[in-house]
């Protein structure tokens, strides 16, 4: 049976989570129905729109814009403050719900997953009827509305999902692309960001169709690698599996929201250097190695996406993760201003876990510098101390006085 991937979003998750909130703490209107956003400040007029009511999106309010437009734009809009502490407790209920069905899910934000049907296909009639139940089960339970994208791989079931809103389930089987896909705008495909969109334009490719059909070589010489993915997500190419994320075994990681976007490679690098550092350091005081290295970004649109790679060998030494974290970076950054930076780490190993390795692997490990690694170890462990005895602050690289 071929694979097949659910993504699972929920509807202007932040608005629905203080809306469901808020009607069971006896309210008498439903802000889902009204003109209403979730964001900034009523009375100074600050800060951003993070969710909006359909009714808001009538008034040509969208996520992302300042507060100031969105009330000139309606001006009897209601708002709320975020609240993420409601959120995050939600998003866990909601992931524990849809792990009943199934462990194959993998959380990719507070409001998203991919969920691997697979394994349970054969206890429905169809993914469409056990979407569509799955779907009208988190509304009677939870009271809020989700959509469903379903297709072969995690690209095809993210588009899907993307498709009209509210409380969907759409489909985007491969044989569906060119009727389904093709013809949306190019800016529509994921990860095409703004930037990735204007070059596409001066090349005169406006739509995912003509974009599918381009050269792959010309694109990665406008838009280097990132030309190459979007070539290959527009012929609804994509080989990332989901991966299954055992709440016992998460991972270790750290992010931040900066307080400044970040807009050139520099300001992203420093930042990723001290994740990478904060995460070593974590890593080693579990006594414990990663397999794997994740980086999330989330733009100032507020749009996240995440690359992941598996190491040779596991890890837990600064440099090694800040290598790895900077060049998943390189492949997954669009140009775009950069709202929150974050590093994780999973697959984890008992520090003095023996290493089980092939042929490849010790020619690999022979091409790289030994003593090179051990001054990392090292000088890992030697901040370690110092940080251990005098505190967190008692030792800085060069690079964090500026």
């Amino acid at each position: 049976m071929n694979q097949i991937i659910f993504h699972i979003d929920v509807n202007s998750a932040y608005l629905s989570w203080t809306a469901v909130e808020q009607l069971k703490n006896g309210a008498k209107e439903d802000i889902r129905e009204i003109p209403s956003i979730i964001g900034g400040n009523q009375k100074s007029r600050h800060g951003i729109v993070l969710a909006k009511s359909v009714p808001a999106k009538r008034f040509g309010i969208v996520t992302g814009e300042p507060v100031a437009n969105a009330l000139r734009k309606c001006p009897d809009l209601k708002m709320y403050p975020p609240n993420h502490k409601m959120y995050d407790a939600y998003s866990a209920k909601l992931m524990e719900f849809l792990s009943s069905y199934t462990p194959d899910i993998e959380q990719v934000s507070v409001d998203e997953c991919y969920m691997d049907f697979t394994g349970i296909a054969h206890k429905y009639h169809s993914p469409i009827s056990a979407a569509l139940e799955i779907k009208d089960a988190v509304f009677k339970k939870f009271g809020f509305t989700v959509n469903i994208g379903i297709s072969v791989n995690r690209l095809l079931a993210k588009m899907a999902s993307d498709f009209e809103k509210p409380n969907k389930v759409h489909t985007l089987f491969p044989e569906e692309i060119p009727l389904k896909m093709w013809s949306l705008p190019v800016s529509e495909l994921y990860m095409a960001g703004h930037s990735s969109v204007e070059v596409l334009h001066k090349l005169e490719i406006r739509t995912i169709g003509e974009l599918a059909k381009a050269d792959p070589n010309l694109l990665e010489l406008h838009l280097k690698s990132h030309g190459r993915t979007l070539w290959e997500f527009a012929n609804g190419i994509d080989s990332n599996k989901v991966v299954r994320d055992h709440v016992e075994s998460r991972g270790i990681g750290n992010s931040t929201t900066l307080p400044k976007d970040a807009t050139t490679e520099e300001e992203a690098k420093r930042v990723l250097l001290w994740l990478a550092e904060t995460v070593g350091g974590r890593l080693r005081k579990e006594s414990q190695k990663a397999g794997m290295i994740s980086v999330e970004i989330k733009y100032h649109t507020f749009r996240t996406v995440s690359h992941q790679k598996h190491l040779l060998r596991p890890t837990n030494t600064d440099q090694i993760i800040y290598e790895t974290a900077c060049q998943l970076f390189r492949e997954l950054w669009d140009g775009e201003p950069i709202r929150l930076l974050g590093i994780r780490t999973s697959k984890l190993l008992d520090d003095e876990a023996p290493e089980q390795m092939d042929i490849f692997d010790l020619q690999q490990m022979m091409k790289q510098d030994i003593s090179k690694k051990e001054k990392h170890k090292k000088l890992d462990h030697a901040m370690d101390e110092i940080r251990k005895k005098f505190g967190e602050d008692a030792i800085k690289r060069g690079t964090f006085l500026k």
